[in-house]
C-alpha cells in the first residue's frame, strides 16, 4: 500500500457504444447498443441512453431488444475500437513506463514510476491532464480512479463514471469500503457473494469482523485469507507492464446448431487457422491443442492433446484438433466450436516441422471442405463484395454521395446513412444491395487534428477488421466485463 493515490486506473466510457455514437451524428444522446445481432448474440457494450431501459453488458441480445426497441443495434467494428485504444495506451505510455492493459478499454498505470506524481496534488493533476489529453485526442471520455492501490483505484474509477476523477486518500480505505456491498471486492462473483449471504456477510465490514480463520474456514485458505486482506483495504499487488499470454485461442457461435458432421469438421479446421493466425502474430508456439464443443443441451465439452514440443504449423494444429473432434459425440448438434493453443513458448520444436511436411504432402485428401464465413453466427465486419452483405453499423462509401454508414438490409435493399464524424446528422437513402457504386468504406478518425504530440493512429479499412479481436467469437462481442 502506498502512502500517497499514485495508483491510476482508466476506465473508457461505454467504449464500443461512445466510439459509435462520435462517428455518427445521428445517434449522439440516442440509446446505441453493440454486440452480436443474431438470435444467440450479447450486449457487448450499451450506451447510457441504452442504459436508462436497464440493456447491459452481457445480456441476451434477445432481452435487450425487448427493453429497447427503438435503440440502434450495431455490430461491432473491432478494428476501428483498436485503433482508439491505441492512441489511449500512447498517452499513458507517455504517464509511465509502467502501463498494465487490461482490455482495449481499460488500463492500470503506475504514476510514481513515470516521475509524473508523488503525492495528492500531483496525482490528481496527472488524472485530469490525462483525461483532458484523452478527450482531445480521440474525441470520448474516460473515467480515472487514483488510490495507493489497483483494488482501490479501479473502485474510485467506477465512483467517478462517467467522465469523472474520484481520488482515495490512503488512511481513508478502511471508511471507505465498510458499507459497500461485498461485491465490490475483486473476486467476489455471484457465487462466492451468495455463500457469504448465506453466512451473515453482505457488506465489507462484515468480513473484517468475521476475521481471516472464518473466511478461510468458508472459502479456502488462499482465497479467504486474500479477501480477509482486501477487507482491510490491503492490496499490494504491482502494475505489471508485460503479461506473458497463457494461450490463444478463437470459437464461433452459430445461430443455427450443426448437425452434419463435414460442416463441423470444416467449421474446426477453419477455426484452427485462424488460431494459428494469432498465435503466430504473438511471436508464440504452443505444445497443447485444446478442442472447445458447446452441445445443444448448453453441455460444454473440453478436449486436448499435448505435442512432443511447441509448435506453430498450421498442418500440426489442424490435425490434433480434428483427432480431438472424433473423440466427441455431436449427435444431438453443436451450437459452439472453439480450438486453442496453450502451453505457449517463444520457440518453435524442430522435428514438428517435419510432422507438418507430412500433413502438407497428403494434400486435401479426406479433408472436409471449410464451410463459408457467412455460416458464423455473427459477420465481424461485412464480408467479401460478392456475397453483397451489408452489417448494420459499418462503413460504406458511394461513388456519389460519399461516406456513410450502414442502417440495416434486408429483401435485396440496403439502407445508408451518409454522414461522417463532426458533421451535421445526415441523409437516409436506399440502394440495392448488389449497386456498382457501393462499396465497403473505411473508418474515419474521431479527431480531425489530435492533440500536440499525439501520434494519430490510422483509420484501419473494413476489411482489415473482419477478423474481429483477439480471443472474441464471432456473434458473441467482447468477454463480459463492468461497462
Amino acid at each position: 500500500m502506498r502512502a500517497a493515490p499514485t495508483i491510476l486506473h482508466l476506465d473508457m466510457d461505454a467504449f464500443f457504444a461512445a466510439a459509435e455514437q462520435a462517428s455518427k451524428p445521428s445517434l449522439r444522446g440516442k440509446p446505441v447498443v453493440v454486440g452480436g445481432l443474431g438470435p444467440r448474440g450479447v450486449v457487448a457494450t450499451a450506451s447510457y441512453e441504452a442504459r436508462r431501459f436497464g440493456v447491459h453488458s452481457a445480456m441476451p441480445m434477445g432481452q435487450a431488444r425487448r427493453l429497447a426497441p427503438n435503440a440502434a443495434y450495431l455490430v461491432p467494428r473491432f478494428a476501428f475500437y483498436r485503433s482508439i485504444s491505441e492512441q489511449v495506451m500512447r498517452l499513458l505510455g507517455s504517464l509511465s513506463p509502467l502501463v498494465e492493459p487490461l482490455s482495449l478499454d481499460e488500463a492500470f498505470v503506475d504514476l510514481e514510476a513515470g516521475g509524473v506524481a508523488d503525492d495528492t496534488a500531483s496525482a490528481r493533476a496527472a488524472g485530469e491532464r490525462l483525461r483532458a489529453d484523452i478527450l482531445a485526442t480521440t474525441g470520448l471520455t474516460g473515467s480515472v480512479g487514483l488510490a495507493g492501490s489497483k483494488m482501490l483505484a479501479k473502485i474510485a474509477s467506477e465512483q467517478a463514471k462517467p467522465d469523472g476523477l474520484a481520488l482515495i486518500e490512503p488512511g481513508t480505505e478502511r471508511t471507505l469500503l465498510g458499507p459497500k456491498s461485498v461485491r465490490i471486492l475483486p473476486g467476489v462473483g455471484p457465487a462466492t457473494g451468495e455463500h457469504l449471504r448465506r453466512a451473515g456477510m453482505t457488506t465489507v465490514s462484515d468480513l473484517a469482523e468475521a476475521g481471516e480463520d472464518e473466511l478461510v474456514r468458508l472459502l479456502g485458505r488462499a482465497h479467504g485469507a486474500s479477501l480477509y486482506r482486501m477487507a482491510q483495504g490491503h492490496d499490494d499487488r504491482p502494475v505489471v507492464a508485460e503479461r506473458d499470454a497463457k494461450s490463444v485461442s478463437v470459437e464461433d457461435t452459430f445461430a443455427v446448431d450443426l448437425h452434419d458432421r463435414v460442416r463441423i469438421r470444416g467449421e474446426v479446421e477453419r477455426l484452427a487457422e485462424r488460431c494459428v493466425e494469432r498465435l503466430r502474430a504473438s511471436g508464440h508456439s504452443g505444445r497443447t491443442i485444446v478442442l472447445k464443443v458447446r452441445r445443444f443441451d448448453f453441455s460444454t465439452l473440453t478436449r486436448s492433446e499435448t505435442l512432443r514440443g511447441p509448435t506453430d504449423a498450421l498442418g500440426v494444429v489442424r490435425e490434433a484438433a480434428g483427432r480431438l473432434l472424433d473423440s466427441v459425440d455431436t449427435t444431438g448438434g453443436v451450437r459452439l466450436l472453439g480450438v486453442g493453443v496453450s502451453g505457449l513458448a517463444d520457440y518453435t520444436q524442430e522435428d514438428l516441422f517435419a510432422q507438418a511436411e507430412l500433413v502438407g504432402e497428403r494434400g486435401a485428401e479426406g479433408a472436409a471442405p471449410v464451410a463459408p464465413e457467412a455460416a458464423v453466427a455473427e459477420p465481424t465486419g461485412p464480408v467479401a463484395a460478392a456475397e453483397r452483405y451489408w452489417a448494420p453499423g459499418h462503413d460504406v462509401r458511394h461513388a456519389v454521395y460519399g461516406a456513410g454508414w450502414v442502417q440495416g438490409s434486408g429483401l435485396g435493399r440496403v439502407t445508408v446513412r451518409f454522414e461522417e464524424p463532426g458533421s451535421a446528422p445526415g441523409r437516409v437513402r436506399t440502394f440495392a444491395v448488389d449497386d456498382p457504386e457501393l462499396e465497403a468504406g473505411e473508418a474515419l478518425p474521431l479527431v480531425r487534428d489530435p492533440v500536440p504530440g499525439a501520434v494519430p493512429v490510422p483509420a484501419p479499412s473494413t476489411a482489415a477488421g473482419r477478423g474481429g479481436a483477439p480471443g472474441l467469437a464471432a456473434g458473441q462481442g467482447p468477454h463480459p466485463r463492468r461497462p
